[in-house]
């Protein structure tokens, strides 16, 4: 890959000084003094970068690996040519991706779009708005009356911070974003064009057509939690939408009115999740997975991408499908449709049609 411009290389570390943030341990002290400043894939890693390895699949990628040391667990130490340095880690995907983080500290948050001033002269504060020491706010953000913002968090260019929202320290929200009706902790990453606290989806059927019924409901952001750009979090109706700390939330997500997630979720892009839904701790959603509204899923449940839930979800379990149902019934189901799939293509003699 041609040199980013947007990302530069870090100045350098030395393995020892690498390892020990890492909390890992360098499988030889000789090697203490290598230098490394970036991050990369095994099969196109260079001197001065950092890559890592989890599975034995991969092991033909050191055929053209020049890495100045790579990341691994204890078992998999015998893949790595004796040339590169290593660094053992119990959990290797980790180390790795704090590694990153340590070189590439500007990637972990939205790309700024303005210098570091504080307040834009361009940007429009409602005067009753009470920002704390070391707020940045970016060109032609919009702040409402008696909005609260926490020191050290950045409001990007173009977006909108709504009247009596409430947003914690050392936020992010990225340019073209707009909050309303919130209340959002501390460390929590808000990406571009997201949508918060719009009211959400609700009708009653009257004589003459739909009548709106009012959305009065707020969203609360726990701390650390993380946006992903052009998703929508619908205010509550009556109760509030609650999205819980650590939760991280992918690109192109809808998640309806009085919705409750639990804490540490992850949820991949063009998950639609519909109102009143109830998701448990650690909960794991995979892309295109839509969620009827009103169930519950149990804590720790992980859901194959594409899947349809139509009913609760008890704790723990993996379900796949539509319905959704346990996961090895689901690719059990698969595999005999595909094995009846391929039946059908052949004929009594045993050839396969044209």
């Amino acid at each position: 890959m041609e040199q980013n411009v947007f990302f530069l290389p870090h100045e350098g570390l030395k393995l020892a000084e690498l390892a020990e943030f890492l909390g890992a341990e360098l499988a030889n002290s000789d090697h203490a003094d290598v230098i490394v400043r970036s991050v990369a894939p095994i099969h196109r890693a260079r001197a001065g970068d950092v890559c890592y390895i989890l599975s034995r699949r991969n092991r033909d990628e050191f055929g053209t690996c020049e890495a100045s040391a790579v990341i691994c667990d204890k078992a998999l130490v015998d893949l790595v040519p004796p040339h590169i340095p290593v660094i053992l880690s119990s959990n290797p995907h980790a180390a790795f991706a704090m590694a990153g983080g340590l070189f590439y500290p500007a990637a972990l948050r939205p790309v700024v779009f303005s210098g570091e001033g504080e307040i834009a002269p361009s940007a429009v504060i409602d005067p009753s708005a009470r920002l704390e020491k070391g707020v940045i706010v970016e060109p032609l953000a919009v702040i409402g009356a008696h909005a609260e913002i926490g020191e050290g968090t950045r409001i990007g260019a173009h977006s909108i911070i709504g009247p009596n929202v409430k947003i914690g320290r050392d936020c992010s929200i990225a340019a073209g974003a707009s909050v309303l009706c919130a209340l959002i902790g501390n460390g929590v990453i808000i990406h571009n064009g997201v949508r918060i606290g719009q009211d959400g989806f609700g009708y009653a059927p009257g004589p003459r057509g739909m009548i709106k019924i009012v959305q009065i409901g707020r969203v609360i952001i726990q701390d650390k939690v993380e946006i992903g750009a052009n998703t929508t979090i619908d205010r509550g109706a009556m109760d509030d939408t609650v999205i819980g700390e650590g939760t991280k939330i992918d690109n192109q997500v809808q998640i309806g009115h009085n919705v409750q997630i639990g804490r540490h979720c992850a949820i991949v892009a063009q998950v639609g999740i519909a109102g009143s839904t109830k998701i448990g701790n650690g909960v794991q959603i995979g892309g295109q997975v839509g969620i009827k509204g009103h169930v519950t899923i149990g804590d720790g449940v992980q859901i194959a991408a594409k899947s349809g839930i139509m009913t609760d979800l008890a704790a723990g379990g993996q379900y796949g499908g539509v319905p959704a149902r346990p996961l090895k019934d689901y690719l059990r189901e698969a595999a005999q449709q595909v094995s009846k799939s391929k039946l059908r293509g052949r004929n009594p003699g045993g050839k396969e049609n044209d």
